[in-house]
């Protein structure tokens, strides 16, 4: 039973081991974003829902309501057990929040699934999401992206249908480096979207340069191991 009023009921069985996925001989490098939630190193980029900016507004109103009805009950002295009016808005709060996180939920699921399917191996940065969660002005978009979330789902699909998965050091400067001729240019401030390779001349989007630099170092590692 969860705070929205709903039951849920997990049932655990055993499954015969999946078969795994037919080889695609495809290999990808991901840069996970913000702004776009993942940059693949084929180009493609795919958008950052942002399920709880989208319910923000209505989310706020509501618990405002809540409040309101809390303060009430407070004031008269009752029992919130007994305020149905109270219980009522609580609920509908929190079939808000879980809406938002049904969302962003499926939507994992659904990215994770189709990148398994296609690709063989997939290359990712380890990302410190802890320590980037201390930055104040990031936290909440990098709560709603959910980046560790997704890592897992990747992982754990990778192990029942025979894909790697390889992570490359968080260190790793993919936004420094030109894809085409492996020049590093120095740290650029996020506002730099794309910029030109002062040694090759190269012009290069900042996000798809980083994908590509992920994808050659992964496969660097790919062939070190044993």
């Amino acid at each position: 039973y969860n705070a929205s009023g709903t039951f849920y009921v997990s049932v655990l069985c055993e499954v015969p081991d999946f078969k795994p996925l037919p080889q695609t001989n495809e290999a990808v490098g991901i840069d996970l974003g913000i702004i776009d939630f993942a940059i693949l190193s084929d180009g493609r980029k795919v958008d950052n829902q942002r399920f709880t900016a989208k319910m923000e507004q209505k989310l706020k109103r509501e618990q405002r309501k809540l409040s309101r009805r809390y303060e009430q009950a407070k004031k008269e002295g009752r029992n919130l057990r007994e305020c149905m009016n109270y219980q009522k808005q609580r609920r509908r709060v929190a079939r808000l929040r879980e809406r938002v996180a049904f969302q962003r939920e499926d939507f994992l699921n659904k990215l994770s699934t189709a990148l398994i399917r296609h690709y063989d191996v997939i290359c990712l940065e380890d990302l410190n999401t802890k320590g980037m969660l201390k930055n104040h002005k990031l936290a909440k978009a990098i709560r709603d992206v959910s980046w560790s979330e997704f890592v897992t789902k990747l992982k754990y699909k990778a192990k029942w249908f025979d894909r790697k998965i390889v992570e490359i050091d968080r260190f790793f400067p993919s936004s420094q480096l030109c894809h085409t001729c492996g020049h590093r240019d120095g740290k650029k401030t996020l506002d730099i979207r794309v910029w030109t390779c002062s040694s090759c001349g190269t012009t290069l989007d900042r996000d798809i340069n980083a994908s590509k630099n992920i994808l050659i170092e992964g496969l660097r590692l790919l062939k070190q191991q044993p």
